[in-house]
């Protein structure tokens, strides 16, 4: 694939000096990533274009209608995102365009997989609509996985073949989504053969995610199509992914910082073509106090990995991966993405340009970015009515006594994965009784889409908090209402408030509501702008750490891990527990 330029034979006049560029960005220290150099020069740049690169000083001056002296300053290609879900940043597609592209995020893939569970087709089209005329590239894949385990979860759509193929169709898509049935997979699941062969028949990229995979079972996966990891979380982990030629996209989201120890793993490699850098779920509060794919790139110099690499990784070898040709380096013919900045171990540009426009400076956007009306904004996607307080009790087979109870255990407060354990736990008039327990929590997982009426019951011990209820629609990757309490009485309070708001997340304690934060669009999203977001992200936060979430850096997304039947070992859906590498539901009670 290939960006094409709206007018070839004038591009090459203006390479050739036949007719004038449009800017010429002079006296920079440019960043070659084919050679690993650093040299000075000058850039010219026709309708968002390189035309010509000028090195030596007996040339001619670039002629130029504007020009830019970047002042011995460095000039990089734009950093690009190689996995995310902006919904994860609970921004609409154009506020986190304004949030990201001053700290010089050109680029993203981004998977809407997330908005796609609770809106289907239409969501993704939304995200679609919404981002139309940004300054930035925001590609999209068509979400692979909805539900993400069919079968083992409701969502509120279904994803087959002829979804895909429709989906593919669309402005901006060049791809597939993470393909995480990677049990599907391995196991020649008709559907995934389906969606995975009509994709690479059309010779499109296939995002992968492959947790924990190695040996026969990698190699199965690679045999299946998808090229790309990022959820490796351990040094051997990348190690085994990019020796057999997957891309590893190291990680660093709001929740999983996997930069590190991938660095540490592949750093002695010869040659780090197949390591690229993502984000895959970063926050708004994130987002605006450290920044987006520039902090990533600070994170893997800071782990040991030479300045130019990390930004390779975070651009060409990223270009490269989704097999577009002329993206994420500075050179004739491609497309005019860079950065000015002071430094290359910290980034923080100067200048961004996006298909040769200055688009942002100083850490300001000098290019508006006109807010726009949708009707999916205006639509209540939390289906849920008649929710009662007896419906939050859990009831057992036994009247009173001990009974044998499947738990879900967390590792500890920084990790997602979780295992089965069994736990004997007592009933008391009918109803698991956990009282006497403060680091165990009640846990239900509420089918909020329309035409569903289904919960699942759990258990979970080391989830983090010592009293309360903390309710949310964001809740990977159905996103139905998940919520983890003490008593009945807490959990009931923090549904009917999502409910009546439209989504989000809420908490509640002694029997009184504490706080939320609203998410109207789609239960995931709201409209207000990064800054606005991170302030009310920001008191969601203070209010659950006074629910014993001290030690987790973003608690606010503590809660959507629980119902990731992906992540192993064991999760909830509003069908039960999932045991989630045999993909099996679980029985709550033992030996009934």
């Amino acid at each position: 694939m290939k960006i094409m330029p709206k007018d070839k034979k004038k591009l090459i006049e203006s390479a050739l000096g036949k007719i004038e560029c449009d800017l010429a960005i002079e006296n920079a220290n440019i960043l070659n990533l084919f050679t690993g150099e650093i040299y000075t020069g000058d850039v010219g740049i026709y309708d968002g274009f390189i035309s010509h690169i000028r090195l030596n000083t007996d040339e001619v001056k670039i002629k130029a209608k504007d020009h830019y002296d970047a002042k011995g300053k460095y000039l990089i290609p734009g950093l690009i995102d190689a996995h995310i879900h902006i919904e994860s940043t609970m921004m609409t597609p154009r506020n986190f365009a304004e949030a990201v592209i001053p700290n010089g995020t050109t680029t993203v893939i981004t998977d809407p997989h997330e908005i796609a569970n609770v809106c289907g087709i239409d969501g993704v089209k939304y995200m679609i609509d919404n981002s139309i005329d940004v300054p930035m590239n925001q590609f999209i894949l068509a979400p692979s996985c909805v539900p993400s385990v069919p079968g083992k979860e409701n969502a509120g759509a279904e994803f087959q073949k002829e979804d895909i193929e429709e989906i593919l169709n669309l402005d901006r898509v060049i791809g597939l989504g993470e393909v995480m049935d990677f049990l599907g997979v391995i196991n020649n699941d008709k559907r995934m053969v389906d969606i995975l062969n009509l994709v690479e028949e059309k010779d499109l990229f296939i995002q992968g995610h492959a947790p924990y995979l190695s040996g026969k079972d990698l190699s199965a996966y690679m045999c299946a199509g998808p090229t790309t990891d990022h959820e490796s979380r351990t040094a051997k982990e990348a190690v085994d992914k990019m020796r057999v030629g997957m891309y590893v996209d190291a990680r660093d989201s709001s929740i999983s910082k996997n930069v590190e120890d991938i660095v540490n793993g592949v750093g002695k490699f010869r040659y780090l073509d197949y390591l690229t850098l993502c984000t895959d779920d970063r926050e708004a509060e994130d987002i605006l106090e450290n920044g987006h794919m520039n902090d990533v790139v600070k994170s893997a110099v800071k782990s040991g990995m030479n300045p130019i690499d990390a930004i390779r990784s975070a651009s060409l070898n990223i270009a490269r991966e989704i097999n577009i040709r002329n993206l994420g380096a500075i050179a004739p013919g491609y497309v005019a993405d860079m950065l000015v900045v002071d430094s290359l171990e910290d980034i923080k540009p100067e200048s961004v340009f996006f298909r040769g426009q200055l688009v942002a400076q100083n850490g300001k956007m000098k290019k508006d970015i006109e807010p726009k009306e949708f009707e999916i904004e205006n639509i209540n996607t939390v289906y849920v009515d008649n929710i009662e307080k007896n419906d939050f009790k859990i009831k057992a087979p036994i009247k009173e006594g001990y009974i044998k109870t499947n738990v879900i255990k967390y590792r500890s407060l920084k990790s997602s994965t979780t295992d089965l354990v069994v736990e004997e736990l007592p009933v008391k008039e009918g109803y698991l009784d956990i009282s006497h327990d403060p680091d165990l929590k009640y846990v239900i997982v509420i089918n909020r889409h329309k035409g569903f009426k289904t919960k699942g019951y759990g258990i979970v011990r080391n989830f983090g908090t010592k009293e309360g209820a903390i309710a949310s629609t964001v809740s990977h990757d159905s996103h139905n209402l998940t919520i983890c309490y003490d008593n009945p009485k807490n959990g009931h309070i923090v549904a009917k408030d999502l409910i009546e708001i439209g989504g989000g997340i809420s908490c509640a304690k002694n029997e009184k509501f504490v706080e939320h934060l609203s998410l109207p669009i789609a239960g995931l999203l709201s409209k207000k702008t990064c800054k606005e977001l991170a302030e009310e992200a920001g008191k969601m936060k203070n209010a659950l750490r006074g629910f014993g979430l001290v030690d987790i850096k973003n608690p606010l997304l503590r809660i959507a891990t629980l119902a990731l039947p992906v992540i192993p070992n064991a999760k909830m859906s509003d069908l039960g527990i999932i045991d989630v590498l045999n993909q099996e539901k679980v029985d709550l009670f033992l030996n009934i």
